[in-house]
């Protein structure tokens, strides 16, 4: 799927699914996306990614007929300038508690002039560094990848911290932001309930979190870790849009240990 045709069900308020990648094996990349999910997103933060094995992932990825996204370990230069420049089409943001860290995040994204959300006159502090690379086939295809497919990237804020729900209004006001995504364990874990995701209290944040995404018509996503489809339909029944179902690596388990779990019985 292309980031235009995500882009499509979002406008259309439906949901677009993908999920997670934490081991670094283009095979495992391919198979995943093969699977049927819009994207597949590679965990830069978790998982066993090194700098090097980003473009033989993002081609798996691609081969498989989804959009290969990034999510960063932090929104820093070196790794937004890193995930991009291998190929990916997506960047999800992680720990976002404010709206000046998204500005910069989404600054450092784009390059100088494809930033038309800010008043005539003004430009930014940082811009993407601009050179040859494989996300514009080293150079062969860089006047194409500029005009047309960097001005596509897909971009999104993980809300992973209680403070970010204060600030949330403004960080979903950004109008280069495709979507939120709620990190359930982060998000709980800073608020003293570290996986208790049936706490009156998360509930109420995950309630606040969906009343503002709502009011401000921005679209909320958050991340099934633990594949459950009775789940991944409540969640799209209540709203969420832009969803991560599993992890390769939760896949894998469930799938190893059941024969001996089936044994036992």
């Amino acid at each position: 799927m292309t980031v235009h045709e995500i882009r499509a069900l979002l406008a259309a308020d439906k949901a677009t699914v993908g999920t997670w990648l934490q081991l670094p094996s283009p095979d495992v990349a391919e198979l995943m996306a093969r699977a049927g999910y819009d994207w597949v997103a590679v965990d830069m933060e978790h998982g066993s990614f090194g700098r090097t094995g980003l473009p033989d992932v993002f081609r798996a990825i691609e081969c498989g007929g989804a959009a290969p996204f990034a999510r960063l370990g932090e929104a820093s230069k070196t790794q937004i300038k890193s995930a991009l420049e291998a190929g990916a089409q997506g960047l999800i943001f992680p720990m976002i508690e404010s709206r000046a860290q998204l500005d910069r995040a989404i600054d450092l994204s784009v390059y100088p002039g494809q930033d038309s959300w800010r008043p005539a006159g003004e430009t930014a502090p940082e811009y993407r560094g601009v050179g040859f690379c494989r996300a514009n086939a080293f150079g062969k295809n860089f006047d194409d990848y500029r005009a047309h497919r960097a001005p596509e990237l897909f971009l999104v804020a993980q809300i992973e911290h209680i403070r970010a729900v204060e600030q949330l209004e403004a960080i979903v006001s950004h109008p280069r932001l495709d979507a939120i995504m709620v990190g359930p364990y982060d998000l709980s874990g800073s608020m003293g309930l570290t996986g208790r995701f049936d706490h009156p209290d998360f509930k109420a944040v995950m309630d606040r979190i969906a009343a503002v995404c709502a009011r401000c018509g921005a679209r909320m996503g958050l991340h099934i870790v633990q594949p459950d489809p009775t789940e991944l339909a409540r969640q799209m029944a209540a709203g969420s849009r832009f969803i991560a179902y599993g992890i390769d690596s939760v896949f894998l388990w469930a799938a190893a240990e059941r024969p001996r779990q089936e044994n036992r019985q």
